[in-house]
């Protein structure tokens, strides 16, 4: 059975979303918690919370152990933008985009390979 949680409007562009991400794709839900608790980056907070609600929802939702959860997908995608505008030298105007990112994590029950 498959479990998804969702975050959007995180306020770190997707390209330095994505390094994080890619630290805990594949991994158990409880390791995940734990790599990104002591993550350095940003995104690793809203992560470690994305990752408790996908647990909390496989167990609320589905009357799944959350320590038969593994990451089946996780990504980061584009999210809306905030376009901005700073004036430059003679009269011209330099373009500031403010990007944010769209998180999704798909988690799946399965018994841990002996």
């Amino acid at each position: 059975m498959e479990v998804t949680a969702s975050i959007q409007r995180v306020r770190v562009s997707p390209r330095k979303a994505r390094l994080v991400v890619d630290a805990v794709r594949g991994k158990r839900v409880l390791d995940a918690i734990a790599i990104a608790r002591f993550l350095p980056q940003k995104t690793a907070v809203e992560l470690e919370r994305l990752l408790k609600s996908v647990a909390a929802n496989a167990e609320n939702n589905y009357d799944l152990d959350p320590e038969d959860l593994w990451i089946k997908a996780i990504y980061a995608d584009d999210g809306p933008q905030l376009k901005r505008f700073k004036p430059k030298a003679r009269g011209r105007v330099g373009r500031i985009i403010r990007r944010s990112c769209s998180i999704t994590v798909i988690a799946e029950d399965r018994q841990e390979r002996r």
